[in-house]
């Protein structure tokens, strides 16, 4: 089936929207805690969203189902938005979202090992070790001046991303996707609410903070997962999966150009390998293996 000219529109919305983050989350930890940024994302996206989704009757089956929204929340968003958070406050923006960019393979040793995929070919073996050959560049090579234990942090960020979408595909692919995103959003916020509540900052935010907040909250997560339930509709689940290879560009781009950040040759190098393992590490079985699952790769990074 073609993409049509809406689908491509909302495409490269949203390919941008989500590289945006990670130039506002470095800038937002200059005033205001991880925790505390974790609290006001989750609890100012939920504000918005549980609203819209009770309003159109999608909240009362994800609350039927509360157990699997609860893993969900903390697999997608309490443990990798911290840790993420929690890493620019020491490496680039650019070097985040880069490492985030390796979420796919993850995605796939996952599926394999819950065999939710039948294989792993060579060439997704081989897409696997390229990718971590490209993670691997970067934190040897590209975080001298950086912290590398933050960086190091950012695994646990690619699995829980990962984590996330394969526990909806297991355990909530038949709930409407608003009504879980809201619900767990809400869940984070109250996980969070009694920790952060000492970090609340004691002093005014400067308006490019404040700036920075109210965009993370309304444009790059209650927007953006509206515009994302559209695009899913649009142009399918398996197709949404290349957003995962415009971010990082996006947050390369930002973070190199705004933040004046440093873009090495290793930095480009575990780019490129990256997204090349990622590329190799999803694609579909060769037609000419025996027993071939044409939706292998999807049910890791799936249904919202």
């Amino acid at each position: 089936m073609a993409v049509t000219r809406r689908g491509w529109l909302l495409f490269i919305i949203l390919g941008v929207v989500w590289g945006i983050p990670y130039l506002l989350i470095k800038v937002a930890v200059r005033e205001v805690s991880p925790v505390m940024l974790v609290e006001m994302r989750t609890g100012g996206a939920a504000l918005l969203l549980m609203p819209v989704a009770a309003a159109s009757g999608q909240l009362r089956a994800a609350i039927s189902r509360w157990k699997g929204v609860l893993l969900f929340s903390i697999v997608e968003m309490c443990v990798p938005w911290y840790m993420l958070f929690n890493a620019e406050t020491k490496i680039a923006s650019s070097l985040a979202g880069l490492l985030v960019a390796a979420v796919p393979i993850v995605g796939a040793v996952l599926a394999r090992v819950t065999k939710m995929a039948d294989h792993l070919d060579g060439r997704r073996v081989a897409g696997i070790l390229v990718g971590l050959t490209g993670v691997a560049a970067l934190v040897g090579f590209d975080v001298g001046h950086s912290d590398a234990l933050a960086a190091s942090g950012m695994a646990f960020v690619a699995i829980g991303y990962a984590l996330g979408p394969w526990t909806v595909s297991r355990y909530l692919s038949d709930l409407p996707g608003l009504g879980v995103m809201a619900l767990a959003l809400a869940m984070s916020a109250v996980i969070y609410a009694p920790i952060a509540a000492f970090s609340v900052p004691r002093r005014s935010l400067a308006p490019d903070v404040v700036a920075s907040v109210v965009t993370l909250v309304v444009v790059c997560t209650a927007l953006a997962f509206l515009v994302f339930f559209e695009l899913v509709k649009e142009i399918g689940m398996v197709r949404m999966t290349l957003i995962t290879y415009v971010n990082p560009a996006v947050a390369v781009v930002l973070g190199v150009s705004i933040l004046h950040e440093r873009f090495g040759v290793f930095t480009g190098i575990g780019f490129v390998l990256i997204i090349l393992g990622c590329l190799l590490a999803t694609a579909r079985p060769l037609p000419t293996a025996p027993i071939a699952d044409s939706d292998g790769e999807a049910p890791v990074r799936s249904r919202l």
